[in-house]
């Protein structure tokens, strides 16, 4: 069940519960084909949706394999080039943490949302900074496209096309209690009302 709605914002479910937790499931199967060698796998969800999308793949990888790969989250704030430049001033959202060594390791980068990429390679940024894994992958349950970087994710949920003014909400009961992602955008003002 979606969220109450807003009347100042127009909502449109792009995924529901179940679908959502289909294409989790999906997007576990294909990391497992991506990586034949699964036990040097592990996953650092980007804060703060990532975190537990990355404990649910890392679930799914386990009940297909019998190995759940180590996770761990990344708060990349600190690492933005917005932040760094000073062109604004982001909330800072939790605390990077992880109890295993990168180096050598394939990292699963796990993120709700790709939209411009500048998450991603702030992501890589401070992943380096811990070490100098084998490679990195990238895992998102929703591209909304928008790119000002060329990243592209290796392992993709579900593509949608997004217009200036319009965003997408992933919801999840760990941090909203509910499943489900929201296309987003604010509401037109009926006619007479200011805008």
């Amino acid at each position: 069940m979606i969220a109450p709605e807003d009347s100042a914002i127009e909502r449109t479910v792009v995924m529901d519960d179940a679908t959502m937790a289909a294409h989790i499931h999906r997007l576990a199967q294909e990391i497992v084909a991506g990586n034949p060698d699964i036990e040097s796998l592990v996953l650092l969800g980007i804060l703060r949706r990532g975190r537990p999308l990355a404990d649910r793949i890392a679930d799914q990888i386990r009940d297909m394999t019998g190995f759940r790969p180590p996770v761990g989250s990344l708060a990349t704030t600190l690492y933005r080039d917005d932040y760094r430049t000073g062109i604004g001033l982001p909330k800072l959202r939790g605390e990077t943490h992880f109890a295993f060594n990168v180096d050598g390791r394939t990292v699963l980068l796990v993120d709700d949302v790709l939209a411009a990429g500048r998450t991603i390679r702030a992501a890589m940024d401070e992943v380096m900074d811990y070490g100098r894994p084998k490679r990195i992958q990238l895992a998102c349950l929703i591209d909304r496209g928008g790119r000002e970087l060329p990243i592209q994710a290796d392992y993709l949920g579900w593509p949608v096309a997004t217009v200036p003014g319009e965003w997408v909400a992933v919801r999840m009961k760990e941090t909203d209690g509910e499943d489900g992602v929201l296309l987003e955008k604010r509401a037109a003002p009926a006619p007479g009302e200011e805008t």
